[in-house]
């Protein structure tokens, strides 16, 4: 069997999961703003936009995870990481460079959503070669902790964003914000992104991958292979990743713009009360990881399904009302909810997938169902709020997709090793 992984390889494969999600996370606290800097005006139309522009970027993301994925499967977990690394630097380097809409006009919208959709493109790949390459470098009865600081890392951008961006509201707040202070946390998250390529560069290759290499049993085709034997495990993937991402990009990520625009919050508490959001994630999803090795992936699956069936609904009436400790409840709570179901999803759904092919198909489940459920559910929520006026829709949909999840997770067999096998 191959050696395993160097301790400093996994750390730099785990911990690199910042970058991706400080800037997708930014841009989505940033939504206010953005609808200022790009689109003209604060309006609801304005920020429509803005989130518009997110989710149509999303739709890249599974062209993205197929490329990379096959890639990863064909030349190795390391190299994907390389490129996926590199193309995330230039984007954001190029996103703090762009000319406003006071300086170009409406292209200036345009030229912002061209670059979403590159940067959807290459974190496509991303975070599921970072979770191959840990579920395959860690021993089996450590497989959820391991692969759950994917999850935690991710968080730390998340909170690393929600730090920036309120610092920047608040030292930069007004004209000056809309002039120059906006471009300040993308160049941060520029510099982030370089200097985990130069680290990342060092990486060993997965001791699953070297397998192949050795047994000669390397796809030539991942793609046809995954969708020849590995529907079932597609599907499964899907299902899990719908949950996730719901939870997540509706029950945390969206949750600033919902607060600004409905709970009557100035943008820089909203992003405050985010930030303890990721600190609760943070906590929560080691935790969660350990428990899925303790307990086995299935039965913390289903509690966590079962919560985000009936307490996403109660939290956003909360959070609906504006007051600081109802506030403060249903973020926290929300927030917890979302670092679980990442937490267990993530070693769950790559333990669907042998490791020939395995990027694949992650790609072609996980990624495409987080496409759908993480890229337009927030603006199908500020859009239907928009049109009804309740403030409940965000949790009604965590709960219809958490409905339709159950049955799925309910017939799906225990992926967890065997106790004892390595």
């Amino acid at each position: 069997m191959p050696r395993r992984v160097s301790r400093r390889s996994m750390a730099v494969a785990a911990f690199s999961t910042v970058v991706e999600w400080y800037d997708f996370t930014l841009y989505l606290y940033f939504a206010t703003v953005l609808a200022r800097v790009f689109f003209g005006s604060a309006s609801g139309a304005s920020l429509g936009a803005t989130l518009g522009g997110f989710a149509i970027a999303y739709l890249m993301r599974p062209l993205g995870a197929v490329v990379f994925g096959h890639v990863g499967d064909r030349f190795g977990r390391r190299r994907t990481m390389l490129l996926s690394m590199a193309l995330m630097t230039a984007a954001m380097l190029a996103t703090a460079l762009l000319p406003t809409f006071d300086q170009v006009g409406p292209i200036a919208g345009w030229l912002l959503l061209l670059l979403r959709c590159v940067m959807a493109f290459s974190v496509g790949g991303e975070y599921t070669g970072v979770v191959a390459y840990l579920l395959e470098g860690a021993s089996d009865g450590r497989r959820g902790l391991v692969t759950s600081l994917a999850a935690a890392a991710s968080e730390v951008g998340a909170l690393l964003a929600a730090g920036v961006a309120a610092v920047t509201v608040s030292a930069t707040a007004g004209a000056a914000l809309d002039s120059w202070g906006w471009r300040i946390p993308f160049l941060i998250g520029a510099a982030l992104a370089a200097g985990v390529w130069i680290v990342r560069s060092s990486m060993e290759e997965s001791p699953d991958f070297v397998r192949q290499q050795a047994t000669g049993t390397v796809p030539s085709a991942p793609i046809r292979q995954v969708l020849a034997a590995q529907r079932t495990g597609i599907a499964r993937g899907f299902a899990i990743s719908a949950l996730g991402s719901i939870t997540y990009y509706v029950g945390i990520t969206y949750v600033p713009a919902f607060l600004s625009s409905t709970g009557g919050l100035a943008e820089g508490a909203a992003l405050w009360f985010s930030t303890a959001a990721a600190l609760v994630v943070i906590a929560v999803t080691p935790l969660v990881g350990y428990l899925s090795d303790a307990v086995g992936r299935r039965p913390v699956l289903l509690g966590a399904c079962g919560c985000a069936a009936v307490l996403p609904v109660a939290m956003f009436l909360l959070m609906s009302g504006g007051a600081p400790g109802p506030v403060l409840g249903g973020v926290l709570v929300l927030a917890a909810l979302g670092g679980a179901v990442s937490a267990v999803g993530a070693v769950a759904s790559a333990e669907q997938f042998p490791g020939e092919g395995r990027l694949s198909g992650l790609a072609l489940g996980v990624t495409s169902a987080t496409a759908i459920f993480g890229g337009l559910a927030p603006y199908l929520a500020h859009l239907m709020i928009e049109h009804t006026g309740s403030p409940l829709v965000p949790g009604i949909m965590i709960a219809l997709v958490a409905a339709a999840v159950l049955p799925v997770l309910l017939g799906m067999g225990e992926t967890r090793p065997a106790a004892g096998h390595e």
